[in-house]
């Protein structure tokens, strides 16, 4: 593990070199014992999947005492167990038509569109990070079978809810925005909502699990077409 400066109130906790669920409960592990150690000192902190950025109040401490407090923390956590997340639950609504890279990506991974979508489904994903958008949570990993890489051409327009692969990552997207992902379903949940607390429904180190729901079920749940 390394720590560097990352500005001129902030330090970066480097873990590993490759990612895991080890690395990431630990990233979430530490996370934790410094809003306890680091209290009103601490401004934010922004975790990642194998770094942790923590933004400090300057006229109340220094690099010096921060980075002593983290030193004390990753020593102290050294031997101890991860803490587990929550585990969240999210409707999908997987067809052609609303992901319009579901048949293509069935047909180049030579399964069908019923064994993609259970591929998908049955399994649990890992938050390691959220971030391009606020709500965009990273979810891994996918199982290799249905990995597929980006799009060489991006969309401009993916809509909200667009359920979505990248490699062996998965994600829904918060908002309509420009994107790259393979699209295979529709998620009616509102990923990021300003407006209520929690803003979003799921946040790092916690697991998602996707539902299947048909069309009716979909829109009964505020989904659009």
């Amino acid at each position: 593990m390394n720590i560097e400066i990352a500005g001129e109130n902030s330090l970066i906790i480097y873990f590993a070199d490759q990612t895991s669920a080890a690395v990431s409960a630990r990233v979430q592990q530490t996370m934790h014992a410094l809003e306890t150690s680091l209290g009103s000192l601490l401004i934010d902190m922004v975790p990642s999947y194998a770094s942790l950025l923590v933004i400090y109040d300057a006229f109340g401490t220094d690099q010096y005492h921060v980075q002593n407090c983290i030193n004390q923390v990753l020593a102290q956590l050294q031997n101890a167990q991860p803490v587990a997340g929550s585990t969240i639950e999210l409707p999908a609504y997987y067809s052609t038509e609303s992901g319009p890279d579901l048949a293509q990506l069935a047909s180049n991974a030579n399964l069908t569109i019923d064994q993609v979508i259970a591929i998908h489904s049955e399994m649990e994903y890992r938050v390691y990070a959220i971030g391009f958008a606020p709500g965009f949570a990273y979810l891994g990993e996918v199982d290799p079978r249905i990995a597929a890489p980006r799009l060489s051409t991006p969309r401009l327009k993916v809509p909200r809810g667009a359920v979505a692969i990248a490699d062996r990552q998965t994600a829904v997207y918060p908002a309509q925005s420009p994107g790259g992902w393979n699209l295979i379903g529709l998620c009616p949940t509102r990923m990021f909502n300003p407006q209520q607390q929690p803003s979003m429904p799921v946040q790092v180190g916690d697991s998602v699990k996707f539902m299947p729901i048909d069309r009716a079920e979909f829109l009964a749940l505020g989904g659009e077409l």
